[in-house]
């Protein structure tokens, strides 16, 4: 059985799925894009900015299911351009602890939905 996860502190999805789904003992959190959820804007001011909408809306999924990042065993970073990976894994590193971080993987990608440099999706383990 399933159990959805749904908060109002990270954006509502985009298209026919749901920010997180709960499945036995993970949580597989959907892409996250720098969609502000209180004002529906997109972040691109830059590639930092971007990449700190995108962890908040992670951590707003975990925090509505009681996890956090310590709980992530996976993380999988889309990038439009791996010229961003220095700045986007500063960021991203700056939410995990080292001796506790996930497996990862960071592919560049053609185009990502509407416009956005970085989506990062995630697996945690309850």
């Amino acid at each position: 059985m399933k159990k959805i996860i749904k908060t109002e502190n990270a954006p509502k999805p985009i298209g026919p799925y749901n920010q997180a789904v709960i499945a036995g003992n993970y949580m597989f959190i959907s892409g996250q894009i720098a969609l502000n959820p209180k004002t529906g804007d997109l972040i691109l001011n830059n590639i930092v900015d971007e990449t700190v909408q995108v962890m908040e809306n992670l951590k707003a999924v975990l925090e509505e299911a009681n996890l956090s990042f310590e709980n992530v065993v996976k993380t999988t970073i889309f990038l439009s351009s791996m010229d961003n990976f220095k700045s986007v894994n500063e960021v991203y590193g700056s939410y995990l602890t080292n001796d506790t971080a996930p497996a990862r993987e960071t592919v560049e990608v053609s185009k990502l939905p509407v416009g956005v440099n970085v989506e990062i999706s995630m697996i945690a383990f309850l």
